[in-house]
C-alpha cells in the first residue's frame, strides 16, 4: 500500500510541475506580446522634448500634430535618440499615460508655456553690462555722423553707454555681428523714416561692422537711386552691401511716411503734395527687394514743419477738404493707419518680408522746448527708474494701427523714456551750444538697444 501511495504522490507532484511550467511559458509569451510590458520603461525614456512643431493635447495626452517629414532629436540621459513621425505620431495612448504624474505635469507645463507664452520685449528693465557698448564711438567714423558721436564732443560722462535692456518674460540673445550677418544671408534690411530712423540705421551699421572701417562693405546707394542731387546737402538715403553674406542695410528718408510729390518740378519753391493715403514712391518701387522693413514717423508732424517744408495735405489725389483730418494729430493717425493697411494688403505677395513699425522715440526737454531754452542736462543713468511694468505701448497710435495685421510693433517708447541722460544735450563737435538737442541720441547709445530688440524679433 505504501508503494502505491508513493507512486500516486509522485504523479501528483509531476503533474503540478508540468502545470506550473506550462503556465509560466504562457505568461512569458503573453508578457512579450502585450504592449503593457512597455509600462516598465522608465518615465524618462518616454520623455518627449517640447517642440514648436508639435504639441501634446492635454485632453488625451497624445501627439496630435507634426510636420510629416520632420525629424525630432531628443537628448535623453546623455544619449541622442532620433525618431521619425511614424514612431512618434502613433505612440500608444496607454504608453504615454504611464509617465509618472510629476513628469506629465512638468511636460504639460512646459508645452503649455511654449504655446501660450508671448514675450513682451518692451516690458522689463535696464541692467548694467560691462560688455557695453557694442562698438566704439571713436572708431565708427565711417558709418556714424559726427554730430551724433558724443565721444567726439566735449562731453566727459559716458556712463549711459554701459547698459542693456532685459525683457522680463524672455531671454534676449546677445548680439554678435558675424552671427547676425549669417542670419541675414542674402537679405536686405530697410529703414524708412525720419532722422531717428537714420540714427537706428547708423547704429545697426556700427553694430554689424563692430565699428570698424570694413573696406569690403560697399556703397550701393546708386542701385536704389540714393545719390546726392545737385544742390542737395545729402542724398535721400544710403545703402551698404556686405559681400561675404550678400546682406544689404539701407535707409531712406521719409519723415512723414506719406508720398511727397512737388506740384511744380520746375519751381523749387512750389508747394509739395503730401499724399496722406499713399506710401512713399521709394517704398512702392523697392518693396519687393526688402526682407526686413522698419518704419517710423512722429516728430515732423507739427504745423511748423509742414509749413517750413511747404507740404500740403492731399487725399484721394486732391487737396484735403476734411477739416477734422486737417488737424495734425488726426492727419498723422490717418497716415499711419493708411500705410499699415497698404502693407498688410501687400504682404501676401511678399511672404519673405517682415515689417516692423517702430513706436515714437521720446523727447526729454525740461524747462522749455528746443527753441525756448529747454535742456536735458542729467548725466545720471536711470535716475527716474529702470523698469517698465506696463503691458501696453506708450504709443497708442502705432499700437492701434498694427493690431490685427501682419505688421509687427517695435515698441521702444517706454524703455527710452527712462534714458533722458543719453541725449546729445548741449554738446557738439564745435563745443557747447545754447540749443540743447534732447531729441536725438548719443551713439553708441539707446538706439543700439532698439536694434537688439529688432534682431531678437526678426
Amino acid at each position: 500500500m505504501k508503494a502505491g501511495n508513493n507512486h500516486r504522490l509522485k504523479g501528483r507532484s509531476l503533474s503540478l510541475t508540468l502545470v506550473v511550467l506550462v503556465i509560466t511559458t504562457i505568461a512569458l509569451w503573453a508578457w512579450e506580446k502585450n504592449p503593457f510590458a512597455n509600462t516598465l520603461l522608465l518615465a524618462q525614456d518616454w520623455y518627449i522634448a517640447p517642440s514648436s512643431e508639435f504639441h501634446v493635447d492635454a485632453r488625451n495626452d497624445s501627439v496630435v500634430s507634426m510636420k510629416p517629414t520632420e525629424e525630432i532629436v531628443v537628448n535623453i540621459s546623455d544619449s541622442i535618440i532620433t525618431k521619425a513621425e511614424e514612431n512618434f505620431g502613433t505612440a500608444p495612448v496607454d504608453s504615454i499615460s504611464t509617465l509618472s504624474p510629476e513628469t506629465i505635469d512638468r511636460n504639460e507645463d512646459m508645452t503649455s508655456s511654449s504655446e501660450t507664452k508671448v514675450c513682451n520685449y518692451a516690458k522689463g528693465r535696464w541692467v548694467a553690462d560691462s560688455r557695453r557698448p557694442l562698438y566704439s564711438g571713436l572708431g565708427c567714423k565711417k558709418w556714424l555722423s559726427a554730430m551724433w558721436a558724443c565721444r567726439l564732443t566735449q562731453r566727459k560722462d559716458f556712463s549711459y553707454e554701459g547698459y542693456r535692456w532685459q525683457p522680463e518674460s524672455c531671454e534676449m540673445p546677445e548680439f554678435e555681428r558675424s552671427a547676425f550677418l549669417r542670419r541675414m544671408q542674402d537679405k536686405t534690411i530697410a529703414f524708412i523714416g525720419d532722422s531717428l530712423g537714420r540714427q537706428q540705421f547708423q547704429s545697426l551699421m556700427c553694430m554689424a561692422t563692430g565699428g570698424e572701417e570694413s573696406p569690403e562693405v560697399q556703397n550701393v546707394g546708386k542701385k536704389y537711386g540714393l545719390v546726392k542731387a545737385r544742390g542737395a546737402i545729402r542724398p535721400d538715403g544710403w545703402a551698404y552691401w556686405f559681400p561675404k553674406t550678400n546682406t544689404t542695410i539701407l535707409y531712406y528718408w521719409s519723415a512723414s511716411l506719406s508720398d511727397l510729390v512737388p506740384l511744380n518740378t520746375s519751381d523749387r519753391n512750389a508747394n509739395v503734395a503730401m499724399h496722406l493715403d499713399r506710401p512713399p514712391a521709394f517704398m512702392r518701387q523697392f518693396i519687393h527687394c526688402f526682407d526686413v522693413l522698419i518704419l517710423n514717423t512722429g516728430h515732423h508732424w507739427n504745423r511748423g514743419k509742414l509749413n517750413a517744408n511747404r507740404w500740403v495735405m492731399y487725399v484721394d489725389g486732391k487737396p484735403n477738404e476734411d477739416k477734422k483730418r486737417n488737424e495734425i494729430g488726426n492727419a498723422k493717425n490717418f497716415t499711419v493707419h493708411s500705410i499699415v493697411r497698404w502693407l498688410d494688403s501687400h504682404l501676401p505677395s511678399y511672404p519673405h518680408l517682415k515689417v516692423f513699425f517702430r513706436t515714437i522715440s521720446p523727447r526729454h526737454f525740461f524747462n522749455g522746448d528746443w527753441n525756448t531754452g529747454g535742456t536735458c542736462d542729467n548725466t545720471t543713468p536711470l535716475s527716474g527708474g529702470s523698469k517698465v511694468t506696463q503691458d501696453g505701448s506708450s504709443d497708442p497710435v502705432i499700437e492701434g494701427a498694427v493690431k490685427g495685421t501682419k505688421v509687427k510693433i517695435l515698441d521702444i517708447t517706454s524703455i527710452s523714456k527712462l534714458r533722458d541722460e543719453g541725449h546729445i544735450s548741449r554738446y557738439s563737435i564745435r563745443g557747447t551750444t545754447d540749443v540743447n538737442d534732447c531729441l536725438h541720441w548719443c551713439l553708441p547709445g539707446i538706439p543700439d538697444a532698439w536694434n537688439e530688440l529688432l534682431v531678437a524679433q526678426i
